[in-house]
């Protein structure tokens, strides 16, 4: 930046030294004015000017070109201009137009450059021929960036001054240069000078840059149109008149420019046509007050603050690494660091910000035992220092530094795009524990591997073996010199063919080893019959490496135990289909000499055959209650059958719970009066109704009630009731008796298992089929000399899978 500040107060230095002869011709004008004044003092004063001016030039680092007509030929060609400027600016602009004509410099530069690619203030492409046509038929003015060979760049601005166009040409190549190398042209300038002093004035006042005078109190004395502009200033004397300042603090610099007798620059924001922008501002002292001059560095600024801010992101992204970043300068000082690396190493902010040498961070790190243990530590730290020297390009390896307490850090070394050189510590230390657990779990997969019983092979995806285990061997019956590693698949095929000689298999699993088409690097599994008589299960699946993983099993055993179970099992279900069979064979036949008893002891009873005496009375009741109890034997077995069969029926309608039980209660009233059995019964009527089979359900409690009878003592009490409990109906029947033996209780719902009554052991296992057809639940607690409670829990719509097809049509409507 300072470099381009200085070219700035070079490039305009020139332009101020003009101001000089505006200043010479404004007193000019006023010694119009004032006639009594010599004109031989006059003329010595021009030539003071002159002087200046040509130095002004001489020093400018370009070529300022005056054509003194504006009009063009009707082709577009100019006449050739004047030339103003130094002979560094000159040959410096024939070397851009690719140029050597000296005899016509100007026409060479001009046609030089013409045609070159060029960019408007506004970023359209363009060329200058096109826009000094358009200066000198309309008199449009321009500034433009000409992009010349081998990347160079050259400023062109245009404009109108009075009956003249100027054009000036700015190398920054040439900027910087001593002033002694120019060689200025005072002849031709006091020439143009003395021949239209008012057209030059002019031309200074519109160049495109501000340009002022102060006098030595600080007063404004002049400006040009661009100044004018940018203070918003309706003409010179409006400015004059109300003094107005590009910027209150420049009153500062200008004063000391004066008293320093030097120039000086500095940077201001200023606010012009509402926009804010940064100027450059150059002040150097002239006869009688100070000369300054203005240069727009607003994209500069922009492009300042942009690298700030990617630097200040550059940083910060630096910062949030989990790596350990520092950077040392050319000089081995440290210029930056980020969070992790002061962590790392334990290092004091305060002490990194003071900006340490790196000899001085290692002989730091080495008294607190923080870098590697090194037996001849100057000699390493003079290799370490020697990367400073190395070339540029020339890459150091990365190196492992083991710290004394046990840390492992990676550490990479870069050369800085801006010089010195950049580290990046990687802490390794989990990483080569994790890598030395990893080869540790990997040697013990192996061993494990050859303890398994199953065979296991692991194919390349060329085909070739990689592992076996010893179980692969012996189960193909090859020996350890009979499998080379990286042995193909088709030679091991061969040898295993004497166990397996189905080609096909093998071809297959080639297939899916070598193949690495998606369709066959799938999880396969089959079962194949060898030669001697054995059965394998195998599988084969792809690995994420392309390699395969087969492995085979000997189940030979395995389905000689499945066969004989499977055998079992269809023997078992031939026996209870027999069984079935022979249960409603039996019931069937039964059934008929049943009734055809319970027929004639009605007959008996109603005095068919004759009034019956006290003596016969008994016997005939006898017979009506062994009737009964066959008749509710055969039902229960039939019941049975059909559960077991799956062919029962649900009948599903709305039950009133109470009306069940007091049903129930009825039915058994006789035999608890009998026995001296109190019935106890809690239905409370907000119970509702349920969707149920109501001739089931009451089956399921009369059968609770008889089994409750039969373990209840005399003068015992038997609970019956129901209640709800949110969608679920509970019913219950409890007893007082002397329970169930607890050897007895997981059996007390199977089939055929018969109590204290002696039964058939068919109520209980009714119980909870009736219960389970529902889709309830049956609960069961008894304990020794206290009693017995079952409890059966009910849904409020009972399920209708095992309901009739129209009967669970009608159980959808309901629910609906």
């Amino acid at each position: 930046m300072s470099a381009q500040l200085a070219s700035t107060i070079v490039t305009f230095g020139a332009v101020f030294f003009a101001i000089a002869v505006t200043l010479w011709a404004v007193r000019l004008t006023r010694g119009i004015r004032e006639a009594n004044m010599g004109w031989r003092r006059r003329a010595e004063d021009l030539e003071d000017k002159i002087n200046q001016a040509d130095s002004l030039f001489a020093a400018h680092p370009g070529l300022v070109m005056v054509w003194s007509d504006a009009a063009a030929s009707a082709d577009g060609q100019w006449d050739v201009p004047r030339i103003y400027g130094s002979q560094v600016a000159l040959g410096s602009m024939l070397k851009f137009a690719q140029s050597s004509n000296r005899a016509d410099p100007a026409s060479a530069i001009l046609e030089g450059l013409a045609d070159y690619e060029a960019r408007d203030a506004s970023g359209a492409d363009t060329t200058m021929r096109a826009r000094l046509k358009d200066l000198h038929t309309r008199g449009e003015p321009f500034s433009l960036t000409i992009i010349g060979p081998n990347g160079h760049f050259l400023e062109a601005d245009g404009r109108a001054a009075g009956a003249q166009i100027a054009l000036w040409l700015t190398d920054s190549t040439i900027k910087g240069l001593e002033e002694s190398s120019a060689r200025g042209r005072l002849e031709e300038l006091r020439h143009s000078i003395s021949k239209d002093p008012v057209a030059f004035i002019d031309m200074l006042s519109k160049a495109p840059s501000p340009a002022w005078r102060l006098s030595s109190g600080l007063k404004l004395e002049w400006a040009n149109s661009a100044y004018l502009k940018a203070v918003e200033a309706s003409d010179l004397d409006d400015a004059l008149d109300r003094q107005l300042a590009f910027d209150q603090q420049i009153s500062v610099q200008a004063k000391a420019a004066i008293e320093s007798a030097a120039t000086n620059s500095q940077i201001y924001a200023v606010v012009t046509g509402g926009k804010r922008c940064h100027y450059a501002v150059s002040c150097f002292p002239v006869s009688g007050g100070v000369a300054c001059l203005a240069h727009d560095v607003t994209a500069a600024e922009a492009l300042r603050d942009d690298l700030r801010l990617q630097a200040r992101a550059h940083d910060e992204t630096l910062n949030h690494l989990a790596d350990a970043v520092v950077i040392f300068s050319t000089e081995q000082k440290l210029i930056f660091h980020n969070t992790a690396f002061a962590q790392l190493f334990g290092l004091d902010d305060h002490w990194l910000e003071s900006g340490p040498s790196h000899g001085d961070w290692l002989d730091f790190l080495r008294k607190r035992r923080r870098i590697p243990e090194q037996a001849k530590y100057t000699d390493w730290k003079q290799a370490e220092l020697a990367h400073y020297a190395n070339a540029p390009g020339t890459e150091s390896p990365d190196e492992l530094w083991h710290l004394p307490d046990g840390r492992i850090l990676r550490v990479t070394r870069l050369r800085h795009p801006l010089g010195g050189l950049l580290f990046i510590f990687e802490d390794m230390t989990d990483q080569v524990n994790l890598k030395a657990q990893f080869t540790t779990l990997i040697n013990v997969q192996k061993a494990t591997l050859d303890k398994l019983v199953e065979a296991v092979a692991v194919f390349g995806a060329d085909g070739r073996i990689r592992l076996h285990n010893a179980s692969f061997e012996a189960l193909w019956q090859l020996g350890p010199k009979d499998i080379a590693e990286g042995e193909p698949f088709d030679a091991i095929a061969e040898k295993c063919r004497t166990l397996l000689p189905a080609g096909k298999y093998w071809e297959d699993m080639k297939a899916r080893i070598t193949d690495p088409g998606g369709e066959m690097r799938i999880h396969k599994y089959g079962e194949i019959n060898r030669s001697d008589g054995s059965v394998l299960t195998w599988l084969s699946h792809p690995l994420p490496d392309g390699a395969s993983v087969v492995a085979w099993a000997d189940v030979t055993d395995s389905k000689r135990v499945e066969k004989s179970l499977k055998d079992r099992a269809e023997a078992i279900q031939a026996a209870a289909d027999l069984k079935s069979h022979f249960v409603e064979h039996v019931s069937y036949q039964v059934r008929a000499p049943l009734t055809t008893i319970s027929g004639y002891a009605d007959l008996l009873e109603g005095g068919y055959a004759g009034p019956l005496n006290d003596k016969l009375k008994g016997p005939v009741d006898a017979i009506h209650a062994a009737s009964a109890q066959l008749a509710t034997m055969l039902e229960n077995i039939l019941d049975v059958a059909a559960v077991e069969a799956g062919t029962l029926a649900l009948d599903l309608n709305d039950v009133d719970p109470c009306t069940i039980i007091e049903g129930v209660v009825a039915l058994v009233q006789t035999r608890a009066e009998q026995t001296r059995v109190h019935i106890k019964v809690d239905c409370p009527t907000d119970v509702g109704v349920l969707r149920a089979d109501g001739p089931r359900l009451k089956q399921v409690l009369y059968n609770l009630m008889i089994n409750a009878l039969t373990y209840t003592q005399e003068n015992g009490t038997i609970s019956v009731g129901a209640a709800v409990e949110e969608n679920t109906v509970r019913f219950w029947v409890a007893d007082d008796g002397i329970g169930i033996d607890e050897e007895k209780r997981a059996r007390v719902f199977e089939e055929f298992e018969s109590g204290k009554g002696g039964g058939a052991g068919l109520g209980l296992a009714l119980v909870r089929s009736f219960i389970d057809l529902h889709g309830g639940l049956v609960r069961f607690e008894s304990t020794k000399d206290q009693g017995t409670c079952v409890t059966c829990l009910l849904p409020r719509l009972a399920s209708i899978e095992n309901a009739p097809p129209e009967l669970e049509l009608q159980g959808t409507d309901a629910s609906a």
